[in-house]
């Protein structure tokens, strides 16, 4: 699916529809149409260091270098979607399957947590903040990769 006009029949549909929108952008690694749906002003928790990254210009270089590291297209099957929305602002908590092939090889297929938040400009939603978490053992003090819903 690629990015479109979406007739908006309610605030919900529209988060859903930039949501799948994210997801068919990040499976392009296609990094002008996924920063189009981030707030200039994003505040992003990643699974790697640093603690956040903020703005788009942090956002677009953590993006970039994540691309970069596989061979194909990304995975990103959403599972378990869950959305609370309002005139102006939303939330939003998923389930996500990464899959594909990193360039060293590796194949790659795990799930992710994410939240995201939401604020309405005009007639457009942006992603204002996200999280993306693992469970984490914490007699081994590793993340946990191999669980699915």
């Amino acid at each position: 699916m690629r990015r479109t006009e979406v007739t908006m029949t309610s605030a919900e549909t529209q988060i859903r529809a930039l949501l799948d929108s994210r997801s068919a952008a990040m499976g392009d690694k296609d990094i002008e149409w996924v920063m189009s749906l981030y707030s200039p002003d994003i505040v992003y928790f990643d699974l790697v260091p640093p603690l956040q990254y903020a703005g788009s210009s942090a956002l677009r270089e953590r993006f970039s270098d994540w691309f970069g590291r596989w061979t194909g297209p990304i995975g990103q099957e959403l599972g378990d979607l869950k959305v609370i929305a309002g005139d102006t602002v939303a939330a939003a908590w998923m389930l996500i399957r990464a899959s594909g092939t990193l360039k060293t090889g590796q194949d790659v297929d795990y799930w992710v947590r994410v939240s995201n938040s939401f604020q309405r400009s005009g007639d457009r939603w942006f992603i204002t903040h996200e999280h993306v978490s693992l469970p984490v053992n914490m007699q081994t003090r590793t993340a946990v990769m191999d669980l699915a819903p």
